[in-house]
């Protein structure tokens, strides 16, 4: 048992929440409701700042772990993975509180209450922040979502180890320079289908403590004061028991944005009437004047502080009265050996082969006298962490990892090539200034690993600190800047190529596909991701990673970005053939599969179980990600039906010639499409259901040479 399914402790805790606030005054009840919450003396209780980031590691607090961005974690494929990455954060973050409490050390990013994950679908490879995701399925992204939040909260029986935040809720993916004023259009149908199905599993699996509203509208309200979203869905259907938080300085946005309202007063009113609890900002600080006036009743203002308090009391926090499992914690542990390996493991995992022609990877080290290390991500600190990040006590780039790996037997030529996306590196130099560089080391090199992408700066959040197009979305696919003529100097020397792209998101590389022999996508892969990514070209690592995003060619083949209609979005319903499909990647060695069967021939209230025979028919040991998938044929034709949906993942080790049995159940839901009103409904006629290393789609078969194998079963 852990606290979240411990019942009784949870009536004690919040009897102990409605206690204290029947003592306090309106004002001091107010006082509770914005993220820096105020002491209030008389009654013991110390200030406490709501604000805290965890999204792939203890943020914006100090030294601490830093782990591969969120979008690295969902190229694992890996529940249990994830969940240990959530742990482990935990881990620091609850060692960084106990030592910041002793010191009366307060402040914002010092509490326990974690604004992470962020289980929004990366449904347009534009959006800056998709990063910050799980990627682009609502399966993927609720399995990790769910691995995550159990991860940070812990098994405890008594306490939560940190509260867990779902965000952003609900229907936000960009664009992010019109976020304050926009609003996105969803129909019932993609709401249920695929905008609500990862929070819906955060809260109702993960039992997730917190609920971040997004800044946009969704059809009509906004979200931080939704009656549809944050009543009718998140409270009545789901059963809610937690608190909600605004996005920070949503609220003003509802009258200065989006004009639903007309004063500060009349947003805090709607926010608060509708389920927001706390305000990130300090407009609710106007809630005494709208309680004063009869827009809010106190009771409401009572139930949101109870929130408030009992998440307090769950959590233990050193002035509850509390005693928990986790107050020993010693700093000792933030930033330990133990940490670092881990961390390493994890990176290695997230990197993604997409392509190895002839074998060309692994390298040889005892073939390469002189390695080229080209590019402006070879060496840039940024292009490791994405954003939402700590501070590292070492960080390890690319180039690096490649000196630390090869030591003195390998002489490394490195060049920037280009500046990451300006067209100089010098400023008052005449442009193309490292190209006789990069030519030189091509001459001398036997081989050449290129290092290109983005970082950052260049996608992110709006308003993010350095950002170089403001809004933090990306204009384009497009490689930044002189780094696509950069690829091409390099492959135009004849020398072997590798490319390596740290990015949080697609980009087309479809001149690397036809031109570069060997291509690793290394996402944002943490502190230690150089020497991850140096020790896979070597062979000491097999990737193991996948897609969780679709790789296209160009923006041209999407919807306009402030389309929210999923049609031709994603792999689920694009009609065109993408560069590298969601759930592709490559490993060095090879896995067969065999045996496939399904345990009934009709879809029954049982579900049903897929198995397979899995064996590595490969000379290197390595992890496969068994794929799951379930397209749908109705009887009667039916308009947006997917193409096929994730429904099971499961990795899998072995060793060249081993096999194992693998079986996936597949409850009666999976089967489950929506109508147009939002209701789920199975229909009459068969489901084919595959199991493979892949997704059972053309672009798949044609760049792995394989198919998966196909199994009907009648609805």
């Amino acid at each position: 048992m852990k606290l979240t399914e411990n019942k009784e402790k949870i009536k004690a805790y919040r009897k102990k929440a409605e206690e204290l606030v029947a003592k306090m005054t309106l004002e001091e009840k107010v006082s509770q409701m914005i993220h820096p919450a105020a002491a209030v003396e008389r009654l013991g209780v110390a200030s406490y700042n709501w604000w805290n980031e965890a999204l792939h590691g203890v943020a914006r607090a100090g030294i601490a772990t830093i782990f591969p961005q969120a979008i690295g974690l969902a190229a694992t494929f890996d529940e249990e993975l994830v969940e240990k990455v959530g742990d482990a954060v935990s881990t620091e973050g609850r060692a960084k509180y106990n030592m910041q409490f002793k010191h009366g050390d307060h402040d914002i990013y010092k509490g326990l209450t974690f604004w992470a994950p962020n289980v929004n679908i990366f449904r347009d490879p534009r959006w800056g922040r998709g990063h910050e995701t799980y990627g682009e399925d609502p399966y993927l992204t609720s399995r990790l979502g769910v691995a995550y939040v159990n991860g940070i909260q812990g098994h405890d029986p008594d306490h939560l180890k940190a509260a867990a935040c779902a965000k952003h809720f609900a229907v936000h993916s960009g664009p992010e320079d019109i976020r304050h004023e926009f609003n996105a259009v969803a129909s019932k149908q993609d709401l249920n289908e695929t905008y609500l199905p990862a929070f819906k599993a955060c809260v109702t699996e993960a039992h997730v403590e917190t609920v971040m509203g997004a800044y946009n509208r969704t059809n009509g309200e906004p979200c931080c004061g939704s009656k549809t979203l944050l009543k009718d869905t998140l409270r009545d259907a789901w059963g809610f028991e937690g608190h909600v938080v605004s996005d920070c300085w949503a609220i003003k946005d509802f009258h200065e944005g989006h004009h639903v309202t007309e004063s500060p007063v009349e947003s805090v009113s709607l926010a608060v009437n509708n389920g927001c609890d706390l305000n990130c900002g300090g407009l609710f600080l106007y809630l005494v004047q709208a309680v004063k006036e009869g827009r809010v009743p106190e009771s409401r203002i009572d139930e949101a502080v109870t929130n408030l308090f009992t998440t307090r009391f769950k959590l233990g926090l050193r002035d509850s009265g509390e005693t928990t499992a986790f107050d020993d914690l010693s700093y000792t542990e933030v930033d330990s050996p133990e940490m670092a390996a881990l961390n390493c493991s994890v990176s290695e995992k997230c990197l993604v082969l997409l392509k190895n022609k002839d074998s060309m990877l692994p390298l040889d080290k005892s073939k390469i006298k002189t390695l080229g290390v080209i590019g402006p991500n070879a060496d840039n600190r940024r292009a490791l962490v994405g954003n939402y990040e700590g501070t590292a006590s070492r960080y390890v780039t690319v180039l690096e990892g490649l000196q630390d790996y090869l030591g003195k037997d390998t002489r490394i030529l490195t060049s920037v090539g280009c500046h990451l996306c300006k067209p100089k590196v010098e400023d008052l130099a005449n442009g193309h200034e490292r190209f006789s560089e990069v030519e030189e080391i091509c001459e001398l090199s036997d081989v050449v690993v290129l290092v290109m992408g983005l970082d950052s700066g260049l996608e992110g959040e709006e308003g993010d600190q350095g950002n170089q197009y403001a809004s933090g979305d990306k204009p384009n696919l497009n490689l930044p800047g002189l780094q696509s003529e950069v690829i091409k100097t390099v492959v135009e020397s004849g020398k072997p190529v590798v490319l390596v792209v740290l990015s949080g998101s697609a980009l087309d590389l479809s001149y690397a596909e036809d031109n570069i022999p060997a291509i690793i996508q290394g996402w944002y892969p943490g502190a230690q991701g150089g020497k991850a990514i140096a020790r896979a070209l070597f062979g000491d690592v097999n990737p193991e990673g996948k897609l969780p995003v679709t790789f296209y060619r160009s923006t041209e083949e999407l919807p306009e970005f402030t389309d929210y209609s999923m049609e031709n979005r994603t792999y689920r319903y694009m009609k065109q053939k993408p560069l590298y499909p969601f759930g592709y990647g490559l490993s060095y060695t090879e896995f067969e599969y065999s045996n496939c069967a399904l345990s009934a021939e009709s879809l029954s209230d049982d579900g049903v179980t897929v198995s397979a025979k899995v064996t590595n028919t490969g000379k290197f040991a390595g992890r496969d990600t068994v794929e799951v998938y379930v397209k749908i044929l109705p009887d009667e034709a039916k308009k947006h039906l997917p193409n096929c949906s994730l429904k099971g993942i499961k990795k899998v080790f072995l060793k060249p010639g081993e096999s194992a049995d693998v079986s996936i159940k597949l409850p009666k839901s999976a089967f489950e499409l929506f109508d147009e009103d939002g209701k789920p409904v199975i229909y009459k006629g068969k489901a084919v259901v595959s199991i493979g290393s892949q997704c059972p789609d053309e672009r798949s078969r044609e760049l792995t040479g394989k198919s998966v194998t196909c199994l009907e079963i009648k609805l």
